[in-house]
């Protein structure tokens, strides 16, 4: 959710990979199993995956793929999890996950895999910044130019502390002191004049969740450094969209594998014999498996009653949170005239301290932001259009379509920010297998955590875990 400039753009381009249409959602027919204590192992699955999101759905493939017969059982009435393809104002959205960047290892392996078509966001032609005179309008280079340069301070170093993003406690040495600070405490290290901090704290707050003080240093570091220590690979992380919408990659995935998958069927015990594990269903439903991957976000693992406990780590890490608890993210639906605006606040300035503009409509024109306020009521149009003026955006809305992850019973928030201290703690106890279970959430990648590519990654590493090949 942070800003694309054009200064960071290469030669344009509509498609990266070949296109190709995306294929129709078919799933076997679903197979009800009994599981009372004792039944014949022939009756048991090999794997039962719990959570039909990105992690999820890629450690299915790669299980169904080493000839294992796999269950997937989700919460919700569709595939996705924390993404979420849609429509609005006659347009293809994403309620939840967006964007993709081919060069991210996972999730560009995958594009290729199944030659999915890319679409490039059109470049921003106005930009408004907040300054201590109030919102100013910049071009898109000046304003996008003067926050890479104050970035490239922030970061100084990364290179030498995340000299390997994907091994990111290659040098714990160096992170342990660092993993301390806030984003609010490196701020105030730079001793920033009141300009450049205000180009900037709006961003920070809005990534930890609300407030600077609250996320950790060290995330957004990690961000930049696997982003190539620069503005312009960080950029470009909010680029490209899919074609097909998010849900064409999960489709062709699963009609690769196709493994069984049940909806509307949330888990809520998770019980491990040492030789068996059951799964039962708050509709009381039990399953049985050999082992179980649990594709759930980390910050709603507290839902569900686990025997023998979580891990200690994961325990942890479910009771302080790793996603951002009050994420809402919005589409505003506005009248034609603005244009292809974007909007920056500043920290305790509008509840939208973000809006990025995304394409026209047949009567206006689509934009997409973000709130962490929990006073803020998204769904009031006049409480939107307020907000979105705040950053000296003038819109007519029309209307709002919104999803409150924060208050998804299924997610309990929405991208993965982690707290201060949480790497050095944290890590790598949580991508551990505990018995028969291994857990997989973009939470808890070691590369792209917040990001599809790093759930991918999740979701393949708890595959070789189950298999017992880690």
């Amino acid at each position: 959710m942070h800003t694309t400039g054009p200064t960071s753009r290469h030669p344009r381009r509509r498609t990266l990979l070949k296109a190709a249409g995306a294929a129709a959602l078919t799933v076997p027919a679903l197979t009800k199993v009994a599981s009372a204590a004792g039944q014949d192992d022939t009756g048991l699955w090999d794997v039962i995956v719990i959570g039909a999101g990105f992690a999820g759905i890629t450690a299915a493939r790669e299980l169904r793929a080493r000839g294992k017969r796999v269950l997937v059982l989700e919460a919700r009435d569709r595939i996705g999890g924390r993404t979420w393809t849609d429509t609005y104002g006659g347009q293809l959205i994403e309620r939840g996950g967006t964007w993709v960047e081919p060069t991210q290892p996972h999730v560009g392996a995958e594009l290729t895999r199944y030659s999915l078509a890319l679409e490039e966001d059109e470049p921003i032609s106005t930009t408004w910044l907040p300054t201590p005179s109030g919102p100013r309008q910049f071009t898109p280079e000046d304003g996008f130019g003067r926050i890479g340069l104050i970035f490239d301070r922030m970061f100084e170093g990364s290179r030498t502390y995340f000299e390997k993003p994907f091994q990111p406690l290659y040098r714990a040495d160096l992170l342990r002191s660092l993993d301390k600070l806030s984003l609010r405490d490196r701020l105030t290290q730079l001793s920033l004049t009141p300009e450049e901090e205000l180009l900037v704290n709006g961003q920070t707050a809005v990534y930890a969740g609300g407030s600077s003080a609250t996320g950790a240093f060290t995330m957004f570091a990690h961000w930049w450094a696997l982003a190539g220590h620069t503005n312009q690979g960080w950029n470009d992380t909010m680029r490209w969209r899919i074609a097909g919408g998010t849900k064409a990659l999960l489709q062709a995935m699963i009609n690769e594998a196709r493994p069984t998958i049940k909806l509307s069927s949330p888990v809520s015990a998770v019980y491990d014999t040492g030789s068996v594990v059951y799964v039962t269903t708050t509709s009381g439903v039990r399953y049985g498996a050999l082992a179980v991957v649990v594709a759930m976000p980390v910050n709603a693992l507290s839902t569900v009653k686990f025997t023998p406990s979580l891990p200690p780590a994961l325990t942890t890490a479910t009771s302080q949170g790793l996603a951002v608890p009050n994420a809402v993210k919005l589409w505003i639906h506005a009248r034609k005239g603005a244009g292809r605006v974007y909007g920056q606040g500043a920290e305790g300035g509008s509840p939208i301290p973000m809006l990025l503009p995304f394409k026209e409509t047949a009567d206006g024109m689509l934009y997409v932001a973000f709130s962490t306020d929990p006073r803020f009521n998204p769904t009031d149009v006049a409480q939107v259009q307020q907000a979105v003026r705040q950053l000296g955006v003038n819109l007519d809305v029309i209307g709002v379509k919104v999803h409150d992850w924060g208050r998804d019973p299924y997610a309990r928030g929405g991208w993965t920010f982690r707290k201060p201290g949480q790497l050095t703690t944290l890590y790598p106890d949580v991508t551990f297998t505990s018995g028969r279970l291994s857990f997989a959430s973009g939470d808890i990648a070691n590369g792209w955590s917040g990001y599809i590519d790093g759930a991918i990654e999740s979701g393949l590493r708890a595959a070789r875990q189950a298999a017992g090949e880690e």
